[in-house]
């Protein structure tokens, strides 16, 4: 069943959001353990929930081509930015805006918009992070910067921004504010990571709060501006937006759990960076922290030894630690959509939550 609605863009009387600020992380009692969603068939996305948005997702795809479209005659420019279309990925980003868009309303034009710029953000992010990270294979694809270069990437990764600060001058001004703020949060996240390189003493508390921005900002703000141009009132808005910043943590455990222990066939992405460029994440930190000096002193010389590193998470018990924090952040996020309405968008989110979670498998 189709979610779109092809008649005049309609929403409630616009709410200021200014001042909107997204929420810290806190702790949500309950829900000890997870079901794994069963799923139909596989929409184009390769997440089985979006089945109910494939129409609008392929909308969104049509959009980005459009935007990215220029210089024809330039047959560089061309041959890049097709290699970027062909990438495509789970589109989970803009998912969460027209999914949280149909749990509260009708998905319009305006969510087609938003999506297509939420992933637009993500896409040029990826192409600097393949800088940094120098990862040759993304997607299942060579990397651009492995093919043609750090300068063509991190210029591509630029393009994309700038086509998102020109779309974003058709749209309300707290709705573009809400964008500009998340996209500096993912960058200031980026930049706290780094800054955090061969810190030892790096915590649980202080890592959750890097993923948050560096992450988990751009879900939140996709699931609040879904729920917001679908006219929901402000508290429906907000569990939106919880369930994005926690589901945006969740997906950041997990993703940093396949960089250590995934199959970079079935990624499709070069694997190993964060260990390579002395990034703690959540495992790594619990190991850490259950070592005495002189295991401190062993893990840290041995991150170079991937299967050595490996065992020792496992023996620790760290990725089975981390595992379970992902899944503790699926469960806050799924927790405040108990108050919205029953609909088959908000079973898609709760379905979406749970796929997230089963990544780090």
């Amino acid at each position: 069943m189709s979610l779109s609605y092809r008649g005049r863009d309609t929403r409630g009387e616009a709410r200021s959001i200014y001042n909107m600020q997204l929420p810290a992380h806190t702790d949500i009692p309950g829900f000890d353990s997870l079901r794994r969603g069963e799923s139909g068939g596989l929409p184009r996305s390769g997440v089985a929930a979006f089945r109910l948005i494939n129409d609008e997702l392929g909308e969104v795809k049509e959009l980005i081509n459009e935007q990215l479209l220029c210089c024809p005659d330039e047959i560089g420019v061309v041959r890049l930015v097709e290699h970027l279309n062909s990438c495509g990925g789970k589109m989970i980003r803009p998912g969460l805006v027209l999914l949280a868009g149909g749990a509260v309303g009708k998905i319009t034009g305006q969510h087609i918009r938003i999506a297509a710029i939420m992933e637009m953000i993500h896409n040029a992010t990826l192409l600097h992070d393949d800088v940094i990270d120098e990862g040759q294979r993304r997607r299942g694809r060579a990397t651009v910067n492995s093919l043609w270069g750090n300068e063509s990437a991190v210029l591509l990764g630029d393009f994309l921004l700038s086509k998102v600060f020109k779309m974003c001058t058709d749209l309300e001004p707290e709705v573009a504010k809400i964008i500009a703020t998340a996209a500096a949060r993912t960058c200031e996240g980026e930049l706290r990571q780094i800054a955090q390189r061969e810190n030892w003493q790096l915590n649980e508390t202080e890592y959750i709060g890097i993923i948050t921005e560096k992450s988990a900002a751009l879900f939140s703000s996709c699931c609040y501006l879904g729920g917001f141009l679908g006219g929901a009132g402000e508290i429906e808005v907000r569990m939106l937006s919880d369930f994005g910043l926690n589901l945006g943590i969740a997906f950041q455990i997990t993703d940093d759990l396949l960089d250590i222990i995934g199959d970079e066939v079935k990624t499709g992405k070069t694997l190993g960076s964060d260990v390579d460029k002395n990034k703690l994440t959540l495992a790594v930190i619990h190991l850490l922290g259950v070592m005495d000096e002189k295991g401190r002193s062993t893990v840290i010389n041995s991150l170079c030894n991937k299967a050595g590193m490996v065992e020792m998470l496992r023996l620790s018990g760290s990725l089975e630690y981390a595992y379970s924090k992902a899944q503790e952040f699926v469960a806050k996020a799924i927790a405040p959509l108990a108050g919205l309405r029953e609909s088959d968008a908000k079973e898609a989110l709760i379905e979406t939550a749970r796929f997230i979670g089963q990544r780090g498998v």
